[in-house]
């Protein structure tokens, strides 16, 4: 009960390198378990600079019940201004605790871990969201960690990919991106402009972005889909002619997201079709006469979900670093 055990970066990176498939039940199942009651997860808390104000860092408490049956904290920085000097957006740490007596039992280096559960929700909604077998037209908007590690899952999930076209505001990222789409998938890949990855029939949106820049009259089809991944991207009228699928409903619309916007806008949810928890039960319908948007605001027990795999796979292997008497007091008298 004492011990304490400290997940280095490289140990969690060498483990999700082949935890694709586990990754994407855990988050299938966590969604459930969430639809179902057996989660805590109350709103996220942001802490602000008044001389950064791109910049943030997030905290993420969660409980899941079930198998996990653990506590945990995210703690995640978005520096944007990193990528100015070559360095990742965002950094994190994952702190686990014993639901039996609330301890501490584990930190992880977290950032990975928020990648894949981000890519892992929008690659299981996709599979889901998506009305036809056959390979579909994919266009990716933003080409930085999210972006390519949404690529890598939905290879993992099986969306099956005719082609990819990608637009970012910077050349060279969007050239990474392409060649990495191209190794992963094995399909071709291009750069190509905001207008012509919009009339893709997979749309991922992967970027900074604090405001709406697709404007309300962009002409989405019925059966396209859109994962609405980083939430500010597209104009609410957009929604509003749309399916709208969210991770959580009381989560998602808040912070001025997209989804935020259209409660704003009409003065009521009416527009959210429902949630993904409930789309893997078989519990939504869908109007095939419209586009649908997936706007995933990001729960932190997908992080403890996927963190508490990458715990205990780091212990098995031996590459856990354990401190112990870590805790200072064992007894009250």
């Amino acid at each position: 009960m004492s011990d304490f055990s400290v997940v280095p970066g490289a140990a969690v990176s060498a483990i999700l390198a082949d935890a694709h498939q586990d990754v994407l039940r855990i988050v299938a199942d966590t969604y459930v378990a969430h639809e179902q009651g057996l989660s805590v997860n109350p709103d996220s808390y942001f802490l602000r600079f008044p001389d950064k104000p791109n910049a943030r860092v997030i905290a993420l408490p969660s409980y899941l019940g079930g198998d996990v049956d653990a506590i945990g904290m995210k703690w995640i920085a978005s520096f944007p201004d990193n990528t100015l000097q070559g360095l990742p957006r965002a950094s994190a740490t994952l702190l686990i605790n014993d639901y039996a007596t609330g301890y501490p039992v584990a930190c992880l280096e977290a950032a990975g871990i928020s990648a894949v559960r981000t890519a892992a929700s929008a690659a299981v909604a996709a599979a889901e969201l998506l009305t036809t077998t056959g390979p579909v037209r994919l266009g990716v908007v933003g080409a930085g960690v999210i972006a390519r590690t949404i690529v890598d899952y939905l290879h993992a999930r099986g969306v099956k990919v005719a082609d990819v076209l990608v637009h970012d505001l910077d050349p060279t990222s969007a050239g990474h991106l392409t060649a990495h789409a191209t190794a992963r998938m094995g399909a071709p890949a291009t750069a190509g402009t905001l207008d012509e990855v919009l009339a893709r029939d997979l749309v991922v949106f992967a970027t900074t972005a604090a405001t709406p820049y697709v404007p309300a009259d962009t002409a989405l089809r019925p059966g396209q889909v859109l994962l609405n991944v980083s939430l500010r991207d597209l104009a609410p009228e957009l929604l509003l002619r749309s399916n709208n699928v969210v991770d959580d409903v009381e989560h998602c619309l808040k912070a001025q997201t997209s989804p935020h916007l259209a409660e704003q806008l009409t003065g009521g949810r009416d527009f959210i079709t429902g949630t993904l928890g409930a789309l893997l039960q078989g519990n939504v319908t869908l109007d095939p006469d419209k586009p649908t948007v997936f706007s995933p605001f990001g729960l932190g027990i997908l992080d403890l979900a996927v963190g508490h795999h990458v715990l205990h796979e780091a212990r098995r292997r031996g590459t856990a670093v354990e401190i112990p008497d870590f805790i200072g007091e064992t007894r009250r008298w």
